[in-house]
């Protein structure tokens, strides 16, 4: 069991990687789908996620967690489980994210404001976060995704084992 945690800007390129590479085998967590007035948005997404990881599934959580402060909980919610909690940092790409981002339908799109917020909060997770593995995931110009794994010591990077 997974708890895999996406982090980085809004039109990064979190959702699609998750459709591509998890889909199959995690369900899907993200607070976009409760709807801009839904209330307690935190709360209900950990209930989902317990819900989920109790059934025994492997839960995406697909949300900016842009720092360990909204990580945290993720963190110890799994380790509770007994998930193995992995993170998937997107690194910002601010002008490829406001571009993508003016793309998107207009029931979708974030403010460029609300990107520029999220960097400001944004940081990359280390290997001593608490996270079980940490894996980059970039996009390779082509429509796909590159993915390296940070060893835990936190030097260099190896590839990543295929996802279905």
């Amino acid at each position: 069991m997974e708890l895999a945690v996406l982090i980085g800007l809004q039109a990064s390129g979190k959702t699609t990687f998750y459709r591509r590479h998890l889909a199959a085998t995690h369900t899907h967590v993200s607070k976009d789908l409760f709807g801009r007035s839904s209330r307690r948005k935190q709360h209900r997404q950990l209930r989902l996620i317990a819900e989920a990881l109790d059934a025994g599934h492997s839960v995406a959580v697909d949300n900016t967690n842009p720092s360990p402060q909204e990580w945290a909980p993720l963190i110890e919610l799994g380790r509770r489980y007994g998930a193995r909690v992995t993170a998937y940092w997107f690194p910002p790409d601010v002008p490829g994210a406001v571009l993508r981002n003016a793309a998107r339908p207009a029931e979708i799109r974030v403010p460029d404001i609300g990107i520029y917020a999220t960097l400001k909060r944004l940081r990359a997770p280390r290997p001593g976060d608490g996270f079980d593995a940490l894996y980059t995931v970039g996009l390779d110009g082509a429509g796909g995704f590159t993915v390296t794994e940070t060893p835990r010591t936190g030097e260099g990077t190896a590839s990543a084992p295929e996802r279905p």
